[in-house]
């Protein structure tokens, strides 16, 4: 693997790309396409992560944030990350990115 020359940029747009490779296990869709994501503020290297399930009593809760807080805390310049998990505004298939949407037949 070859290193780039450029420092990445850590900001919102890196934590969510990066964050796109996270699956929730059940319907193999990015939590950033499924709209669990609600917000990433940066301050000095520390990122802290809102974000929430498709339901209170997802099996699969803590795979995914689990997986969230590796995935960021493989980001350049990351020196702490707090993933909080909020149930306001509560999840609806509207938050879905709409190409996805389309593609599931919703």
């Amino acid at each position: 693997m070859s290193e780039q020359n450029e420092p990445t940029r850590l900001d919102e747009q890196a934590v969510r790309d990066a964050l796109k490779v996270v699956k929730d296990p059940e319907v193999g869709i990015s939590i950033i396409d499924l709209g669990l994501v609600y917000d990433v503020e940066i301050d000095a290297g520390k990122v802290d992560v809102k974000m929430t399930l498709t339901s209170p009593g997802c099996p699969v809760g803590p795979q995914i944030m689990q997986e969230a807080d590796e995935t960021v805390r493989g980001l350049a310049g990351v020196k702490d990350v707090r993933i909080e998990l909020v149930w306001e505004p509560y999840w609806t298939p509207e938050r879905i990115n709409p190409k996805v949407r389309a593609y599931l037949g919703m």
